[in-house]
């Protein structure tokens, strides 16, 4: 499933169970042939131990002794960032890059609660907007649901710089214990000096972090610059600067000058051992759930 499949985003987390569900079906024709998805909510009894968390209705129909699994006893905590500033919202005809990456965090909080994970999220534009707390209880999981939907229907008013560094920092001295930090974002601030950007990068692994970073673009225009040749007002969405111009007059230098950032940005991530994804908003989102289960078999 892709986001020109999606008709409408009523209720989020029916899409991220068909996303998932549909993922989970395409397996065995995936690398993760045999991978095994563990969607079980508990544990074989162990002789010995406390009896109190037994559940007794599973016993009922089992005649085999199964204990509820809580918080505690998580495999993996997963903190999401969402960079939901006013560049998030290319192209405004239809928020893409916005709502690709919402629905990507969507699937996958689905896909990590039905692992029993503890999630968490991040969502920031100039400032951090939300930070939930790292649970895994279904309780937990659907208010994250009713959150990311808000976000998706949120409007922007206002120009919201990107202030991803400042961000990346303040989780990196929030989350005590190793974490997987999973971040959607264009990355699109102050690429003239990339080197703060990276700083807080280090920041996450110095701290021992795993990091995996999907860089959001559309891939057509932002990357490509594949515009129709003829008179367009292009508009900066974070600065509101806008200039008129035809699309050959800037096309070669354009390129020539995301291709170096993306460069960089791929170069910095490897030396730093962070998993860098490109996240094109016109692809799969299998595509992500694919990396995230990459990173999560390195993890074991």
């Amino acid at each position: 499933m892709n986001l020109n499949e999606i008709k409408e985003f009523s209720n989020i987390e029916l899409l991220a169970r068909q996303m998932v569900e549909g993922f989970i079906t395409g397996l065995h024709r995936s690398p993760f042939h045999g991978f095994s998805v563990e969607f079980a909510e508990h544990r074989l009894y162990n002789s010995g131990e406390s009896t109190r968390h037994i559940d007794w209705k599973v016993f009922a129909k089992t005649d085999k002794l199964f204990v509820k699994r809580y918080e505690e006893e998580t495999n993996l905590r997963c903190q999401i960032v969402l960079d939901v500033s006013s560049s998030m919202y290319y192209p405004k005809e239809t928020n893409g890059k916005l709502k690709f990456s919402i629905m990507a965090a969507a699937a996958l909080t689905y896909l990590l609660q039905k692992q029993r994970d503890a999630i968490s999220l991040c969502a920031f534009d100039s400032e951090i907007l939300e930070h939930t707390p790292f649970k895994s209880t279904s309780i937990h999981t659907n208010k994250m649901f009713v959150l990311l939907e808000n976000l998706l229907n949120r409007t922007e008013n206002n120009l919201k710089k990107t202030a991803i560094t400042d961000v990346l920092h303040e989780i990196a001295e929030k989350i005590h214990r190793r974490s997987l930090v999973v971040i959607f974002s264009d990355m699109f601030e102050n690429l003239e000096d990339t080197e703060k950007l990276f700083s807080a990068l280090q920041h996450l692994k110095h701290n021992r972090h795993e990091i995996l970073l999907f860089h959001v673009m559309d891939k057509k225009t932002e990357q490509d610059f594949d515009f129709l040749e003829r008179p367009y007002e292009f508009i900066d969405l974070e600065s509101g600067e806008r200039v008129k111009l035809q699309p050959s007059q800037v096309r070669e230098s354009y390129q020539a000058h995301i291709e170096e950032f993306s460069k960089n940005l791929k170069l910095k991530c490897g030396q730093y051992k962070i998993d860098f994804i490109e996240a094109d908003i016109a692809a799969s989102f299998d595509h992500v759930l694919n990396a995230y289960l990459i990173k999560r078999t390195k993890m074991r």
